[in-house]
C-alpha cells in the first residue's frame, strides 16, 4: 500500500511514524481544538469560516499565536500534503488538529500551540440524496453546555459514548440531548427541524457546536425567504416535524428520513443540498 504523509509542526512525515510522547497534552487532557474541512474543486470551502471559528477557539482557551493559523497557512499547507499523497483533482477531508505544547499537569508550562494535519481521500456518495438517513436518540448521557460547549474540542467522550450507541443500534446518526433535555446536535453535525414553515435548529446557547454548515445553511435558507429561528428545541418535535436534516462542513446536508416510525420529507434540505453546490459568498449576500 502507498504511505499516506502527514504534517506534524511543519514536518512532513508518514502518518505511521511516531510523533509525540506520552507528554502530549491533546493525548492526556484533550488539551486542543481540531477543525475539519472540504477541499473541492482546487480549493478549501468557506476557509475563512473555518479560521474565524478556530482563532477564536485558540484565544478562548488562551493559545498562542492564533493569528498564524490564518488561510494562507492552512490552504498551502493542506495543498503541499495533498500533492504529497497524490490527492489532486479529488475531493479531500482535511482535518488540523491543534493542541497545547509542553508538559506540566493540568497548568500548563507553555500556550505555545503545535499541530497536526491530515488528508483523506473522500469516496463518491450519494445515499444521503436517494435514501436519507434512520436516526436515534441518544439519551444514556447528555451534553453540558457552557461557553466552550461551541468549541471543537479534543474532548469528545460525549461523542464516543454516542458513537458506540449508534453502531450498537445500527443507526445511520443519533442525536444528542443538552443537559437539560433539548436536542443539541447529531453525533457529528448540527441538525435543522422544518415545522409549520419555520426552520428551527438549536441556538449556541443550548450547547451545540457553531458549526461552519450551520452558518452556511442559515444564510443560504434566508435567501431562499424561509424564517430561520435558533431556539430551544425538545425533542417531542421529532414526532410532528415536517423535516430534518445535519449538516457538517465536509458532507453538507444530509437529510433524515426517519426516527422510530415517523417519516419526514425532504423538500427543503433538497433545496439546501442544491443551493450549497453552487454557494459563493462573492456572489451572495451574507
Amino acid at each position: 500500500m502507498p504511505t499516506n504523509y502527514i504534517n506534524f509542526n511543519g514536518n512532513v512525515v508518514p502518518e505511521e511514524q511516531e510523533i509525540f510522547s506520552i507528554e502530549n497534552r491533546g493525548f492526556r487532557y484533550g488539551d486542543g481544538l481540531f477543525e475539519t474541512m472540504l477541499y473541492k474543486d482546487g480549493d478549501i470551502r468557506f476557509l475563512n469560516f473555518h479560521v474565524a471559528r478556530l482563532q477564536q477557539g485558540m484565544e478562548l482557551i488562551h493559545l498562542d499565536d492564533s493569528n498564524l493559523f490564518d488561510e494562507f497557512f492552512i490552504r498551502s499547507r493542506s495543498e503541499e500534503l495533498i500533492r504529497k499523497n497524490n490527492m489532486l483533482g479529488q475531493q479531500v477531508r482535511i482535518r488540523l488538529i491543534v493542541f497545547r505544547m509542553g508538559g506540566g499537569l493540568y497548568s500548563p508550562t507553555t500556550n505555545k500551540p503545535g499541530f497536526v494535519l491530515q488528508v483523506q481521500r473522500i469516496e463518491p456518495n450519494l445515499r444521503d440524496k436517494k435514501v436519507g438517513l434512520i436516526v436515534g436518540l441518544y439519551s444514556e448521557f447528555k451534553k453540558p453546555y457552557s461557553d466552550l460547549s461551541k468549541l471543537k474540542s479534543l474532548n469528545s467522550q460525549i461523542y464516543v459514548l454516542a458513537g458506540i450507541y449508534k453502531k450498537k443500534m445500527a443507526f445511520d446518526d443519533v442525536l444528542i440531548l443538552n443537559q437539560e433535555g433539548y436536542l443539541c446536535e447529531s453525533l457529528t453535525s448540527n441538525i435543522f427541524v422544518y415545522y409549520e414553515k419555520i426552520l428551527y435548529t438549536p441556538a449556541l446557547s443550548e450547547g451545540c457546536i457553531e458549526g461552519v454548515m450551520r452558518r452556511v445553511v442559515m444564510d443560504m435558507a434566508r435567501a431562499e425567504g424561509i424564517e430561520v429561528v435558533e431556539a430551544q428545541i425538545s425533542p417531542e418535535i421529532m414526532k410532528r416535524a415536517d423535516e430534518i436534516f445535519c449538516t457538517n462542513a465536509v458532507q453538507g446536508v444530509q437529510w433524515v428520513m426517519g426516527y422510530k416510525q415517523k417519516r419526514y420529507f425532504n423538500k427543503i434540505s433538497r433545496i439546501m443540498q442544491d443551493k450549497l453546490s453552487t454557494w459563493n459568498y462573492d456572489s451572495n449576500e451574507e
